[in-house]
């Protein structure tokens, strides 16, 4: 959530615990906080690189947390802002069909680019060290 205290992303920059951003954004929920178990999380990885296939776009690393989820992905001449969408939509479609109730993502998503090999291996090492499995 942003304002949290382990901190959020907003506009490409990490930013610190915000209490006022954090009241603003509990306001803003329509319910509780999603929090996804084990089981959730599976559901939601898989629908992720199935959705993936479809685009023949490699994942390198994917991380799905309680309330989020990483991934690191190969570059294809898709804008990101439609690949965030679509992979959203997998998730909370393939959610739905297993008995999910209720809102799931936020609007918006963050990116970070990737130039060289190291900025790559970072960000799949990254992964790789918060819970990932690999497509």
């Amino acid at each position: 959530m942003q304002g949290g205290e382990k901190g959020f992303v907003k506009n490409g920059v990490v930013r610190g615990e915000n209490v006022s951003i954090k009241k603003d954004s509990e306001k803003k929920l329509e319910g509780e906080p999603v929090r996804l178990g084990r089981e959730e999380k599976d559901v939601v990885r898989e629908a992720i690189l199935e959705a993936a296939k479809r685009f023949q776009q490699r994942i390198y690393a994917i991380a799905v947390y309680s309330n989020h989820v990483h991934i690191v992905a190969q570059y294809i001449d898709v804008p990101i802002s439609v690949l965030a969408g679509y992979y959203k939509n997998a998730g909370r479609v393939a959610l739905q069909k297993s008995g999910f109730k209720g809102r799931v993502w936020t609007s918006g998503y963050d990116k970070r680019y990737c130039f060289d090999e190291e900025s790559l291996r970072k960000r799949i090492g990254y992964a790789e060290r918060h819970g990932v499995n690999h497509g």
